[in-house]
């Protein structure tokens, strides 16, 4: 998939100080921009201290449904995207188990969702297997850390899941993909990346 250039230039920031080259996008873009890639990119260079790479961004668009691939990681020297997946939100952001986020939080506790600006960390080897840490850069998600919001795998998620039961599994609030996927993911998104989620219309407690 490669991305419109109609619409992502005005998001870019301008001048030498801009962390992300509005000339290089524009020597390759066109085709279908991903959701939420404007804003992904302004929180690229707000965050870019703490980002020590910015070949690649992974993107949750918690807007869509969870029987949707809607994790995205996005090439942005090259202008597309490189893979599309399935991840789950939190128990706590869906109480219903209706497959639609409802509501986030940053409270310790809550099992929800958070959104917002993440730096991707370490990987280990847990309860989930291999896993990513991830640390909150903004207010909605900084206690990412203390809550243990990581990227794992995870039974629960699966094609065959979404296909049979209309939604996948949820999560404590972490960013749960296939174990199928998590191997891909964890190398394509390394150590000092952006993972950036949001939902516009979403609530936060």
């Amino acid at each position: 998939m490669k991305f419109n250039r109609r619409h992502l230039l005005g998001a870019m920031v301008a001048g030498s100080a801009g962390l992300v080259s509005t000339k290089s996008f524009a020597a390759t873009l066109y085709g279908e921009m991903p959701a939420l890639l404007p804003e992904a990119l302004a929180a690229l260079n707000t965050h870019a201290p703490q980002i020590a790479h910015r070949d690649r961004i992974g993107l949750v668009n918690f807007a869509a449904h969870s029987r949707l691939p809607r994790f995205q990681i996005v090439d942005l020297e090259g202008g597309r995207v490189i893979k599309t997946m399935l991840v789950a939100h939190g128990s706590g952001s869906d109480p219903a188990a209706s497959g639609w986020t409802e509501k986030f939080s940053n409270r310790v506790g809550s099992n929800a969702s958070c959104k917002g600006a993440f730096l991707t960390g370490q990987t280990y080897v847990g309860k989930h297997g291999r896993s990513r840490k991830i640390i909150g850069l903004e207010p909605q998600n900084e206690a990412a850390e203390r809550r243990a919001i990581v990227i794992h795998g995870a039974d629960y998620v699966s094609e065959s899941r979404a296909l049979e039961q209309g939604r996948i599994g949820r999560s404590q609030g972490c960013f749960a993909v296939s174990r199928a996927e998590i191997g891909d993911l964890l190398a394509q998104l390394g150590e000092g990346r952006l993972l950036y989620a949001w939902k516009d219309d979403g609530l936060f407690g």
